[in-house]
This record gives C-alpha cells, structure tokens and sequence, in this order.
C-alpha cells in the first residue's frame, strides 16, 4: 500500500496522474532501469540505441514533466501534491532515471525565475521540447562545502574554484570545470551552471547562468563509472573560454546565498519523496519473497523473526512518506524552511538503504545475486547518502536553521 491508497484527500485528477506515473514507473523505468544497471560499461547507457531514449520520449509524450506542476496556473499547493505523487512512483520504478527526468527541465525553471522574455523565448519554447537539463554545481576540489553557504568557509576567498565567469564587456567568458559527479553531465543540451563571479567573496561570491553545451569551448569527460544508480547519466563537463551574453547570468553573487538555500530546499524535498518510493519497493519486494520462500516447512513469513522484521520495515517506510509529503506540501506553497526539506532527505534516504539492507537479509543468500532485484536497489540506495549533498554536511547546513 502506497501513501496515496492511505491518503483519503486525493482528487479524481491527482489519482488518475499517480496510475499514469504508476504505469510508467512498473512497465518502463523498472525493467529498463534493470536493463542499463546491468550494462557493463557507462557509456552502453547513452549510446545510440539504449532504452534509455525511449525512455526520455515517452516521458515526454505522457507530459510528466508538466503535469508535476513546472508550468501553468495550477496553484501552489496542487503543484506539490501532484509533484510528490509522480516522484514517489517514479522512486519506486528506477530513482537514477527518476532523477535524470527530473533534471530535463532544470534550466527552464531558472529561465521562468529569471523573468526575461529573452530567456524564457529562448530555453522554454516548443522549439526546446528535446531539451536536456543539467544542474552543474559539484566541482573536482568542492564537493557538498559548495552548499554549506551558513558555514564560515563558504565566504573564505582562499578556497580557490574551479569555474570561474568573468565579466568580457557585454559577455561572461567561463572558465574551468564541473566534476564527473554532474547528473545528465555527458547528455545534457543545457547546464544551470552554479560557479564563482567574484573570487574574492569566496564561494559566497557565486553566479547562476544558463549554458547552452553546444557552445565552442564545452567539452564533457566519460561517463561515470559508479556503484549505484547506473541508469543515471553522470560526468564531467570542461569549459575553455566559454562565452555566453550577460543576459544568460540570471543571479549574481548578490542572490547566490540565497539561491543556493531554494534549490537545495526543492531538491532535497524531491528526493525524499523519490526515495520513499525505493524504500516502498525494497518493502514490498521482501513481503512477496517472504510468502513464496519456504523453509522450515512453511513460508518465512509465518516466522515470528521474519514478520516482526517486515513490520519494522513498513512503519519506517510509512513514517518517511509521512514527513515527505508535509514537507513538499509546506515548503512548496510557503517559503521554504531548509531545515525541513534537509530533514526529508536525510531521513527518506537513510530509511531507503535501511529497509533495502533489511529487505536483503530476508532474501538471504539469494539477496546477494544479482538474479534478484533487491542487491541493485540497495546500491541505489546507498548513492542517495551521498549526491545532493551527502548527509552528514546537509546535517550542519539544517542545524543552523533551528
């Protein structure tokens, strides 16, 4: 049973996107998020030909990317009930392509924030309908300090970037490079590039543009070769004197600390309710196993053991979705409170690999074969600890805030 079963308040409109998102995720993104984590080397995932592509049409073609709230009049609160459902089923079928969607339309986002006519025509178009969307804020010396922006060092001017914008007349020429950790990295047609404008504010002294990666001077590295979420594109992305108008730079250092906090806010949010939709699986995986695997005579699920495991399983789970969906529905109608959407995070994705590594133990040996899907949803899990700001650092940033 899903929140959404639970959860009385749904509309008729909301119940009918949760099953289309719902198909989406058991009939595509499980079984080809299975496929590409079995592919033995990263580039198979992006190659011509992959699922991966169809992926990304049919995602589109369902309008998933609209019906969670990023265009239109739907009110505030709508929008985040709508979000939380599509990302708590997409969790649930793949999160590295549930991210990567996700992802698709970050620059436009931006674009609408920035309230320029000129951008907005020119990154929210129809014309940009097959856009790919990157969010490049992870550098190769600075990793999550790159958003601990309450911290004493975020304003250090010897902590030396690794991509710098400078001012050319009426240009930015960009310079420098984003680590392999860049989600949709080596696929993205658009980076929302966070990096330095002033060096002499340190990190504080931040920008966010709009970088069109077609241009001269863009180069991408491999694909990343990692343990979990394979079917995530991750990698690299060079910039050699890269030059954009000075309308593309949407926020400069005046804003950065600020901008730095509403993003954070909204992805942590996303990825809570992301990673309930896993911890949901991972849950429902060890209840099916449990009454087909027979030992000792009879099914494990008649085991005490087995049922007082499975039932600690489910209230973690429930207890995970519960905070999940306070905090979208809060933090998307209100200005956002970090401490909660960090909270979300943390606590949705340590939950995702405590019941993933719970839901192991009672496949057993067989957990440990890649036959079965619970070893894969275990590794997903375990990389959520760590991208988005890994947990420990998110910790600092949310104590601030109470």
């Amino acid at each position: 049973m899903s929140m959404t079963e639970l959860e009385t308040s749904l509309t008729e409109q909301e119940m009918a996107v949760r099953d289309v998102a719902r198909r989406f995720a058991e009939e595509r993104l499980l079984p080809v998020g299975r496929a590409l984590d079995r592919l033995g080397e990263p580039e198979m995932v992006i190659a011509k030909g992959s699922p991966l592509w169809d992926v990304f049409r049919e995602y589109r073609g369902l309008q998933l990317d609209t019906l969670d709230g990023l265009e239109g009049d739907m009110p505030l609160v709508d929008r985040a009930r709508m979000r939380f459902l599509i990302c708590e089923e997409m969790g649930a079928g793949d999160v590295g392509l549930a991210i990567s969607l996700g992802l698709c339309s970050f620059h436009k986002l931006f674009a609408q924030m920035s309230g320029r006519p000129g951008l907005i025509d020119r990154f929210c178009t129809d014309d940009e309908e097959e856009s790919i969307g990157c969010w490049a804020v992870t550098e190769p010396d600075h990793g999550s300090d790159s958003l601990t922006f309450t911290e004493p060092h975020f304003a250090d001017p010897k902590l030396r970037p690794n991509c710098i914008a400078q001012r050319h007349g009426d240009d930015y020429l960009i310079e420098g490079q984003k680590s392999a950790w860049v989600s949709n990295g080596t696929i993205a047609t658009v980076a929302t590039l966070f990096c330095t404008v002033d060096p002499s504010q340190g990190m504080k002294g931040g920008g966010v543009c709009l970088v069109p990666l077609h241009l001269s001077g863009v180069s991408r590295g491999r694909p990343l070769d990692k343990l979990g979420q394979r079917s995530l594109n991750q990698g690299e992305i060079f910039f050699d004197n890269v030059r954009i108008p000075e309308e593309y730079m949407i926020f400069g250092p005046e804003a950065y600390s600020t901008i730095v906090e509403a993003v954070l806010a909204l992805a942590n949010a996303s990825m809570g309710a992301i990673f309930v939709g896993l911890a949901r699986s991972a849950l429902h995986l060890a209840i099916d196993y449990a009454k087909q695997r027979v030992q000792g005579g009879r099914p494990i699920f008649e085991h005490q053991s087995v049922k007082s495991r499975l039932f600690r399983m489910f209230t973690k789970v429930e207890a995970a979705r519960s905070l999940a969906w306070r905090v979208m529905l809060y933090n998307t109608a209100n200005s956002p409170l970090l401490q909660y959407s960090i909270a979300s995070k943390v606590f949705c994705t340590n939950t995702a690999f405590e019941v993933a590594s719970e839901a192991l133990q009672i496949f057993g040996g067989n957990g440990l074969s890649r036959e079965y899907p619970i070893e894969k949803l275990l590794r997903d899990a375990r990389a959520a600890m760590i991208e988005d700001g890994c947990n420990e650092v998110l910790g600092i940033v949310a104590a601030s805030r109470l």
